[in-house]
């Protein structure tokens, strides 16, 4: 169906919702790339009045990614909550955005509203808000999730811990752990990256964090990011999982492009909730089991774009991950590189984008602030959109040593880069991290001081 409008006296027509989508999009290279961005800054903002203008029925009329041959199109018509879109079925995208912004859209009324709310309708939103509509209505809505932490409170602002290492040595990570839960890092989930997705490295990796938490009793989750197959193995075998991670993608091909579809997907959730090791919610194997991450972008490197921008292919992944409850979602923003993100500005709009539109769909979004070495970004571009995120609730940041990931070659944020966003907007760790920081298990932690003391003894060395 074509979408027009006439500015001046000239009539544009768009001929469909996935086109005038895509003309809509503020600036990416990754659009460039895929050849679907609007010529220039005049086609782009008669675009987005033209979306403005959308009914948000038309979204449920038409869909960006066939419904016939994409399974995550499916999921998103399927399981649209038409009582929870009443209260906006009348109006059109503009409408919804001067509401979101009004003084009636409290986080209390916003909240009801996401099972209503497709992801293309969030990402045409967005596609009409400046940075600071994107802050100012992310702040309104808070969701909170709870495994051994409760994290997404207001006035609270928590970290995952990154220990990686360029070897998976334990001494090195255990070191990098030191270093984080010192400072305060580590209330989201300590995650580790490994550089072998072997169910032995896996199984390892997940002793030795649980040998820490146990010894010092820290409230504290822990994920080590294989692959979901290589995860179920090993939880099959034993090992002690807290966390569930994958990543994910906005379209059917996307995702298999990670080796993925709902169905395994359901297959490991199931199996990590039996396990039931959550301290809040474990004895009804709480829901909140899965870390997802997601980036802009990587529907188009796995070539699955269908011609839709990478902006609202991103919105779509968070249907994926809404489906499952998961305990959190992370949009690695500036981590696929300048193909996509060109540079600071870039990435900070997209990150500043995805939060908002993972908010509004009702999930608990972190975001690693973060950007590749060949990318024309550096740590002052790191430093806004921390601050923003900050100040628009975003649940949870990375920490990295020295925010410089020496096993990924990426630059991300540090343990002290928390510390200033903690310190500067008066936020605070989750309660019950922030508890076990005035106990002894951190003061036995401070004192001894050296990283041997966290490896378990059948760590060798």
């Amino acid at each position: 169906m074509p979408y027009g409008i006439t500015v001046r006296g000239v009539h544009t027509s768009f001929k469909d919702l996935r086109t005038l989508l895509a003309k809509a999009t503020p600036l990416r290279s990754g659009d460039e790339l895929a050849g679907v961005a609007a010529a220039g800054a005049e086609e782009r903002v008669i675009a987005q009045m033209a979306l403005a203008e959308v009914p948000l029925t038309a979204f449920l009329n038409e869909a960006v990614v066939p419904y016939e041959s994409d399974e995550v199109t499916r999921l998103i018509f399927d399981s649209h909550d038409k009582e929870a879109f009443a209260l906006v079925a009348g109006w059109c995208v503009g409408e919804l955005r001067d509401w979101l912004l009004g003084d009636e859209a409290t986080g209390e009324r916003i909240a009801p509203l996401a099972a209503g709310l497709t992801p293309e309708m969030v990402a045409a939103v967005s596609k009409l808000m400046r940075v600071q509509d994107l802050v100012y209505v992310a702040q309104k809505i808070s969701v909170v999730t709870r495994f051994r932490t409760t994290v997404g409170l207001p006035g609270r602002l928590s970290t995952r811990l990154q220990p990686n290492h360029p070897t998976d040595d334990p001494v090195g990570i255990a070191a990098s752990m030191l270093d984080g839960l010192l400072l305060g890092s580590g209330d989201a989930v300590i995650g580790i990256n490994p550089v072998s997705d072997s169910v032995s490295t896996v199984t390892t990796l997940l002793r030795l964090m649980e040998h820490v938490r146990l010894r010092y009793g820290i409230p504290m989750q822990s994920c080590v990011l294989a692959h979901v197959t290589t995860q179920m193995e090993a939880m099959r075998q034993g090992a002690p999982l807290d966390l569930l991670f994958q990543s994910i993608a906005g379209t059917e091909g996307a995702n298999a492009s990670f080796g993925v579809n709902l169905a395994l997907l359901r297959e490991a959730h199931a199996l990590a909730r039996e396990l039931k090791r959550g301290g809040i919610g474990a004895e009804t194997g709480g829901e909140n089991v899965y870390y997802f991450e997601t980036g802009q972008g990587s529907a188009l490197s796995a070539n699955a774009h269908h011609g839709v921008d990478q902006q609202t292919l991103e919105a779509r992944a968070y249907a994926v991950a809404r489906h499952f409850k998961p305990m959190l979602v992370n949009t690695v923003v500036g981590f696929i590189g300048p193909e996509y993100l060109y540079d600071g500005k870039q990435i900070v709009r997209a990150g500043l984008e995805d939060h908002f539109c993972g908010k509004l769909l009702g999930l608990p979004m972190g975001c690693d602030i973060c950007y590749t070495n060949h990318a024309e970004a550096d740590q002052d571009d790191m430093d806004v959109l921390l601050t923003l995120l900050a100040a628009a609730g975003v649940n949870y940041i990375m920490g990295v040593p020295g925010a410089d990931d020496v096993m990924l070659n990426y630059q991300s944020t540090s343990f002290h880069d928390a510390l200033y966003a903690r310190r500067l907007l008066g936020l605070r760790p989750a309660p019950e991290f922030e508890e076990w920081m005035r106990s002894d298990g951190w003061q036995r932690l401070r004192r001894a001081g050296q990283p041997a003391v966290l490896l378990p003894s059948t760590v060798v060395v």
